[in-house]
């Protein structure tokens, strides 16, 4: 197992878990803390993969991510009260996620022949589908479009790798260009409330 490979499985988790505790915030039962445990942990990456024409779907192909997202679903079932006082390190795990979905959602649209505006919505797609499937299950409107520095910085994270490709390095920097920027970019959108501009 690769690191990137380890990098997605945690990602996975942390996804897992966070949508997992949204559920139980909606006071839902077992199965649905499962249903959008899974729905965030591999949504994106579900959808991106339809909409290539990649199928069966990753998700389904490697039932691993799907064992990992019910594991994190079980966690957020059982210890919803310690996820809450550990939230701030899940979503430090959390940014760490949006990078490495971010990247593989890049380089899977760029073997699959897209272009720039592609990559970089394959690369938002991957890193943000599954969190807005999640508030839709639930009725909220997704955060990805209500708050947060999320998606732009999976997509400037993308920009980032196709310029590195650019350059003519090779797919393990283009990998960690976007892993680094996608990520930097959440953790300093976090720790400073860097917000999008809002129309009056």
């Amino acid at each position: 197992m690769t690191t990137l490979d380890a990098l997605d499985i945690v990602g996975t988790f942390v996804f897992a878990v966070a949508g997992g505790f949204r559920a139980t915030r909606h006071n839902l039962d077992l199965l649905g803390v499962m249903v959008l445990a899974v729905a965030t942990g591999v949504g994106g990456g579900m959808i991106r993969d339809m909409l290539l024409g990649a199928t069966p779907v990753a998700a389904l192909e490697s039932e691993l991510y799907l064992g990992v997202c019910l594991v994190g679903g079980g966690v957020a079932f059982v210890a919803s009260s310690r996820v809450a006082t550990e939230w701030n390190r899940v979503m430090l795990a959390d940014a760490v996620g949006l990078g490495v979905f971010a990247a593989i959602g890049a380089m899977k649209a760029l073997a699959f022949g897209l272009g720039p505006i592609g990559v970089m919505m394959m690369a938002a797609l991957t890193a943000t589908g599954g969190g807005a499937v999640r508030d839709v299950l639930v009725l909220e409107v997704p955060a990805v479009v209500r708050h947060d520095f999320y998606a732009t910085a999976a997509l400037i994270g993308a920009a980032a790798l196709l310029g590195a490709e650019a350059s003519g390095f090779g797919p393990p920097v283009q990998i960690w260009t976007a892993i680094v920027v996608t990520s930097g970019l959440r953790f300093y959108a976090m720790f400073h409330g860097v917000d999008l501009p809002r129309a009056r």
